[in-house]
């Protein structure tokens, strides 16, 4: 890869002025050899494991940040997702195992661990059935464990007994840390067709394809995208703001290719996946939000700005296919209320709603993220939002996803603030419509025709 010293200028100026930065080095890591029938000695197999692999993440990206002179935000670690391993024990507690993931990513430095994870979209295994049950008591007694659990995708359906049990465990995980904004239900994420090799949390976990360790890598950079549509003439057309957005997501992934293919090298692991998802922060300036509005959309959550999210998403990739060969994850971008400031305004506003959100993840990266519900939300009005988000992933092949957090005494108009890289959301209303009976139907909402590919 040559680097020209025009693209180290340009480099250096979107990091200075712009809030380029690299989101995430994640270590996706194998944990299969620490199966074991006792709940005790797999979790300390696992933390010996995760220690040893990872011992040399965080040096190495803050040698690399200073060489380079872009800041990586986070350093994280996805394991094999914990269902797998605990098949072969009996223990119906698997919290030890989250315990010891914790500790293993405290002993490293890493800000997050995500693969305390079941996958359920044709059925669940006692295993899986005994992690989901572990999940409100695991992240509720840990500080940066993460949790996934895929309920469908377009080959099997929708699994809607574990939409229902998912719903009920989103809601226990926020009454265990009523005193804490909820926060272990911020560390939770519900899929449809979720992706092996997302470095993202909190959803990431190892998938079985993959080799024993591997670098994936997450860029960012929505503040350089938003930068250059900002100093675009007003009469520009949307042809041309397609280009420049395509042009710029270029530069932004070859930044995040250098960088990616410096740790693997260094570390001695596969390089992975780039995934070039523009993810937001609360920082000002760093918001998807305000690039939909740049774009012209008059607040963000008014007509016109599901068509700019599609536009934005479709040039992100097409810009960062041409800068790299190892591209997945997610890629495109990331609409995370409480994580995007202009998000955050848009919904005090009433601007942006749950249902144009909704509307939204049919052309976005992933689907409702980091949303503040009612603390009177019930269960089947839970599962009945998040079987909407996966029918819109099952029916358009592509990944959603589901992280909501019930606001346990809390109203519209209230907030949790959850500090940090999580930002703080407005409760927002919810249609409370759902009903008895749909949530308790249980059984598989069958694939989808267009599913019939061979």
């Amino acid at each position: 890869m040559q680097i020209t010293p025009q693209e180290v200028s340009e480099t250096l100026a979107m990091v200075s002025e712009q809030h380029l930065d690299i989101r995430t080095i994640t270590l996706g890591m194998n944990l299969h050899m620490c199966a074991d029938t006792d709940i005790d000695r797999m979790a300390e197999k696992v933390y010996d494991r995760m220690v040893s692999a990872a011992k040399d993440l965080v040096p190495t990206a803050q040698q690399i940040e200073r060489e380079y002179g872009i800041p990586i935000i986070n350093k994280r670690i996805s394991v094999t997702p914990i269902a797998e391993i605990a098949a072969c024990c009996e223990a119906e507690d698997l919290t030890p195992i989250a315990i010891a993931m914790d500790k293993a990513a405290k002993e490293v430095g890493v800000d997050y661990v995500g693969g305390f994870s079941a996958l359920v979209h044709k059925g669940a295994t006692a295993a899986d059935k005994r992690l989901m049950n572990s999940i409100p008591k695991a992240l509720s007694v840990t500080d940066r464990v993460c949790s996934s659990v895929n309920i469908g995708s377009t080959r099997a359906g929708i699994n809607m007994d574990a939409a229902l049990k998912m719903a009920q465990v989103i809601r226990e995980c926020a009454e265990l840390t009523a005193d804490r904004e909820c926060v272990a239900a911020s560390k939770l994420v519900v899929f449809c067709n979720a992706v092996e090799d997302n470095p993202f949390m909190a959803g990431a976990f190892h998938g079985a394809g993959e080799a024993d360790e591997v670098i994936n890598v997450g860029v960012s950079g929505p503040g350089v995208v938003r930068s250059v549509l900002a100093s675009m003439p007003k009469d520009a057309d949307l042809t041309t703001i397609a280009e420049a957005i395509k042009a710029t997501t270029f530069k932004i992934t070859r930044a995040g290719e250098l960088m990616a293919r410096a740790a693997a090298r260094r570390l001695g692991y596969a390089q992975g996946i780039l995934d070039l998802s523009l993810a937001p922060t609360p920082a000002e300036g760093d918001s998807v939000a305000e690039i939909l509005e740049a774009i012209g959309v008059g607040t963000c959550g008014g007509p016109g700005t599901t068509a700019a999210l599609a536009m934005l998403n479709d040039s992100v990739k097409k810009g960062g296919v041409m800068a790299s060969s190892t591209i997945g994850g997610l890629s495109g971008a990331f609409i995370p209320v409480s994580e995007d400031a202009g998000m955050i305004r848009a919904a005090e506003q009433g601007a942006l709603t749950l249902e144009k959100l909704e509307a939204m993840t049919c052309v976005c990266s992933v689907g409702l993220d980091m949303i503040a519900v009612p603390g009177d939300t019930t269960v089947e009005t839970l599962c009945g939002i998040m079987a909407d988000e996966a029918a819109i992933g099952m029916i358009n092949n592509k990944t959603t996803a589901v992280r909501l957090i019930p606001a346990i005494g809390k109203e519209v108009g209230d907030k949790l603030d959850f500090g940090g890289l999580f930002g703080y959301a407005p409760v927002m209303p919810v249609n409370q419509n759902a009903g008895t009976v749909f949530a308790h139907r249980g059984g598989r909402i069958p694939a989808p025709i267009n599913s019939l590919k061979n």
